[in-house]
């Protein structure tokens, strides 16, 4: 395995991936948020997770790191649940491991993205 393959690889395995209804319960249960970083164009077109944080992934790291100028009010922490989701769970592996580079440890990602969590019944808003 050579390239974006292996790396994807190498980054899935230092996080703690959730499925669709493990994400909903973190939520639920245990004060997770969600983020959104798909383009408002796809967000429009197939719809979102209602209560969901919309954070564009060139914006990602600014926002949700709370040293920074620009975070986000619910970046009061680094021991935050960042699960963050893209449109299949390809490009959100990465940014979870970025957010986890920056000191954010218990950032994750959604296994199967948005897709996957229409496909479990579970909630979605429409675009």
């Amino acid at each position: 395995m050579t390239g974006i393959d292996r790396h994807l690889a190498e980054v899935r395995a230092g996080l703690d991936r959730l499925g669709p209804k493990e994400a909903w319960r973190a939520v639920r249960d245990d004060g997770a948020l969600l983020v959104d970083t798909r383009p408002e164009a796809t967000r429009r077109a197939e719809g979102g997770i209602p209560g969901a944080l919309v954070i564009e992934r060139n914006h990602l790291e600014w926002r949700c790191d709370p040293a920074s100028e620009g975070a986000l009010p619910q970046a009061t922490s680094t021991g935050i649940r960042w699960i963050v989701f893209c449109d299949e769970g390809y490009a959100s592996s990465l940014a979870a491991a970025s957010l986890r580079t920056i000191g954010l440890s218990r950032a994750t990602d959604l296994v199967g993205g948005f897709r996957a969590w229409r496909a479990a019944g579970l909630p979605v808003a429409p675009g």
